[in-house]
């Protein structure tokens, strides 16, 4: 796991594997007390460039000086929820109609009033006027369904 963590940084690691401690080591003889460090202290550059995250804790990205970093990071933010949200909100309500809901409906409608201007019922028992349903003939109906295949009579197995 803490191969995967290393994308963050060389220094995660190494402060999860090893938190930073104080070891103090006292003998009995007084004043000889020693505080030392499991890390190093790192050393200042001596060219002196010093990190923005050191000039400005709360160091956003946007710019060095801290007001205008926080100023830019509140408009950023609030421009950026806010055009998500009403974009966002615009694309869905635009959308074409899902399911064919909407049209569906429509046609309901139109279909409903076609019937009752004919002198129809709104619902009929059939689905599909009889009269246009053709059916097999009598003959063509005893045929077998799978093409290829012999009906067998009683007592025939497949295994044959």
């Amino acid at each position: 796991m803490l191969t995967r963590l290393s994308r963050f940084g060389p220094g995660s690691t190494r402060l999860w594997c090893h938190p930073p401690a104080r070891l103090i080591s006292q003998s009995k003889t007084a004043g000889s007390t020693a505080v030392t460090e499991l890390h190093p202290v790192p050393e200042a550059d001596s060219h002196g460039e010093v990190s923005k995250y050191v000039k400005n804790p709360d160091y956003h990205g946007f710019s060095d000086n801290p007001v205008h970093d926080e100023w830019n990071m509140r408009v950023s933010f609030a421009f950026g929820i806010s055009f998500a949200l009403v974009m966002g909100a615009t694309y869905t309500h635009y959308l074409p109609d899902r399911g064919m809901q909407q049209w569906a409906r429509r046609e309901a409608e139109r279909v409903i009033v076609q019937r009752e201007e004919a002198g129809l019922p709104l619902l009929d028992e059939n689905y599909y006027d009889p009269q246009k349903i053709i059916l097999p003939s009598d003959k063509e109906a005893q045929r077998p369904l799978l093409v290829g295949h012999q009906q067998k009579g009683r007592g025939e197995s497949d295994l044959s």
